[in-house]
């Protein structure tokens, strides 16, 4: 199928992008490079993948390569809640606006598969695992940017949505202000955390087994299309304290502490149930073991320089 990507070169397009062309698919890739990544570079000499450098929100540019696509992923955002907080207009105007151009302008034929966040679950009842069907409080710009696309992309009937967990892993185009990415990085070269709120739980997937619910998406669109699946491991609905103390069994040295005074300023905490997706067929391959220990073979080669949206 003929594949276009808005945000190709970030830390998801990265992946999936590589993925796709690896089975045979047609890639187009848009990105502005706000970020100066080469993250594509080795892509280059593939026939199957076509390259352009421009803006999403440019409907000079996004408009005529619509025509050309059976299928469309949304990639192209402004990531993360302290991000959007810098830029409110940027994060409304890619993350929303953005994706809602591309609706109001694909054929009924064609499809889109959307990749939006849990974090629009926002502050679970305690102990209840939040399903597709659970309200959506979104407590940041970026969770309300988010749940109003999808509002928009599941207002038509040839679309999907993936609401992924908090995803972790490498990537060609790294970033180190994810959960899972962040903790490993301050345990490997820090050897502590000071914890604020460390009860807070999250849900967390593999970059890889994001990329594969991608691939599973668009060769069983036709029994998925219309819904939301959550995309997450089920053994991972962790707090904060029990992640550190996962990575504490590949760091020994690793020390960790809550603070008796402060606040995390990110305020999400729910637990996520993935059986719509798993029910499905789906089952995610890479644990959070897998991630951690990627992540340290990774931060014996890099530092914390430029990998980072914020």
């Amino acid at each position: 199928m003929k594949v276009l990507i808005t945000g190709c070169a970030g830390y998801l397009g990265s992946v999936l992008v590589g993925k796709l062309l690896g089975i045979g698919h047609h890639v187009t890739g848009l990105d502005n490079f706000l970020y100066r990544q080469t993250s594509l570079n080795h892509y280059c000499s593939d026939p199957d993948f076509t390259i352009v450098r421009g803006d999403a929100r440019d409907s000079g540019v996004v408009l005529p390569l619509l025509k050309k696509h059976d299928v469309i992923i949304p990639l192209a955002c402004i990531v993360g809640a302290p991000a959007c907080d810098l830029d409110k207009t940027a994060a409304w105007s890619v993350n929303y606006e953005a994706v809602k151009t591309i609706v109001d302008n694909v054929s009924v034929d064609q499809r889109i598969i959307y990749p939006t966040t849990n974090s629009g679950y926002g502050i679970g009842d305690l102990d209840k695992e939040c399903t597709e069907d659970s309200p959506l409080n979104p407590i940041s710009v970026y969770g309300q940017t988010k749940v109003e696309a999808e509002k928009a992309v599941l207002g038509r009937s040839n679309s999907v949505s993936l609401r992924l967990a908090t995803v972790f892993g490498a990537s060609p185009r790294m970033r180190l202000d994810l959960l899972v990415n962040d903790f490993v990085y301050r345990a490997f070269n820090d050897r502590f955390i000071v914890l604020f709120e460390g009860h807070f739980r999250r849900n967390y997937i593999h970059i890889k087994d994001v990329a594969n619910a991608f691939v599973y998406a668009l060769h069983n669109f036709e029994s998925m299309k219309t819904m939301a699946f959550n995309i997450g491991l089920s053994n991972a609905n962790l707090t904060k304290i029990q992640l550190c103390g996962k990575i504490k069994e590949f760091l020994p040295a690793f020390t960790f502490m809550q603070a008796p005074i402060g606040e995390d300023p990110d305020k999400r905490d729910y637990i996520v149930s993935n059986a719509r997706i798993e029910s499905h067929g789906y089952k995610p391959l890479y644990d959070l073991d897998d991630g951690i220990e990627e992540l340290i073979k990774l931060y014996t080669m890099i530092k914390n320089t430029r990998y980072g949206n914020v």
